[in-house]
């Protein structure tokens, strides 16, 4: 009976290899409690034969402190159904997960033939419109195999999901990341679109994404190979504060910030001339060794809390003062 219910349970373990760049926002449900802000934590789950899904965790931060919601023991996959009104060999889907008590019960697992090796690396951000309305999005990278895509999440509760390609120019790219409100009637994302440089978009359709140009290009040894955002810009009163990383000899990854200006993103204010994160010789062995990488950060009040990947193995936390980073900007 032991062996036979072995068979057909089917179990997988979808965190059992490694569990990091995660992306963190404000909680749908409150924003602050006894002082301290209630966030959601996105994450890349690896599990068996390298297949990436997408797992949540939930907590609060209350400027010096990080405190995890326990996790649930139960996980579910959401139901899945074709978006209507989509094009015939690629529609997109809707998942609808119920009213879950614990979203860190949610699993979102590859459903479409495009998905088919994984969903990596969600940047989430809460995006408000001009007239209040507001609602998150998530940007993440498809992987389909001999191709990559950038597809969007989108939700207003992380009870109800549609997943849908983007298209045109940035689809078979990386690293999307945008912005959490329109700017002068326009969406705007960064990208790296020649994979080594960061790149400010704009678009008129969330889904469409042409006009492009670059801003920032590697400058320093620890980001001679590769340049790029990691979450999507946080609003401060003196601009758009960034998270980058930057890829320098033997591959190794940091972390730094520029920071953009708040009526013309294309004008960068200042940028990080040593990172702020790098690897330790402690824990840069991993799943991925040297890398630290982040997917968004979330600011409370004038500290910042920065989630970030370790060896593309685990998870770890880091809180900076804001003006203090903003000092070391040149």
């Amino acid at each position: 009976m032991l062996l036979i219910g072995a068979y057909m349970s089917a179990e997988y373990s979808y965190e059992s290899a490694a569990l990091f760049n995660p992306s963190i926002v404000p909680h749908p449900e409150a924003a602050k409690v006894a002082g301290a802000s209630r966030f959601l934590l996105s994450l890349r789950a690896v599990g068996e034969g390298h297949l990436s899904s997408i797992t949540f965790r939930t907590g609060h931060f209350d400027g010096s402190h990080v405190e995890l919601d326990p996790v649930s023991a139960i996980s579910t996959p959401p139901r899945v159904e074709p978006l209507p009104g989509g094009e015939a060999d690629d529609p997109g889907v809707r998942l609808t997960c119920g009213s879950f008590p614990d979203i860190s019960s949610l699993v979102i697992f590859p459903v479409t033939f495009r998905q088919r090796h994984g969903l990596e690396d969600l940047r989430l951000t809460r995006f408000e419109e001009e007239n209040g309305y507001s609602f998150y999005l998530g940007t993440y990278t498809a992987a389909g195999g001999e191709t990559v895509r950038q597809e969007l999440l989108r939700t207003t509760d992380f009870q109800s999901f549609e997943l849908s390609a983007l298209r045109t120019d940035v689809s078979d790219t990386k690293g999307i990341a945008i912005f959490p409100r329109r700017i002068a009637g326009h969406y705007a994302a960064l990208a790296r679109l020649d994979h080594e440089s960061i790149w400010l978009l704009r678009s008129n359709d969330l889904y469409n994404w042409t006009d492009g140009a670059t801003i920032l290009r590697p400058c320093f040894p620890w980001e001679f190979v590769q340049l790029g955002n990691c979450g999507s810009p946080i609003e401060l009163d003196e601009g758009w504060l960034v998270i980058t990383h930057g890829v320098g000899p033997v591959r190794n990854y940091s972390l730094g910030a520029c920071l953009l200006d708040k009526q013309n993103p294309a004008l960068v204010l200042g940028r990080s001339t040593s990172p702020l994160i790098t690897t330790d010789p402690k824990d840069r062995d991993g799943y991925v060794p040297n890398v630290v990488y982040s997917c968004g950060a979330l600011l409370h009040e004038r500290t910042l809390l920065l989630p970030y990947g370790l060896a593309d193995s685990f998870v770890s936390f880091a809180t900076v003062d804001v003006d203090r980073l903003l000092a070391t900007l040149r």
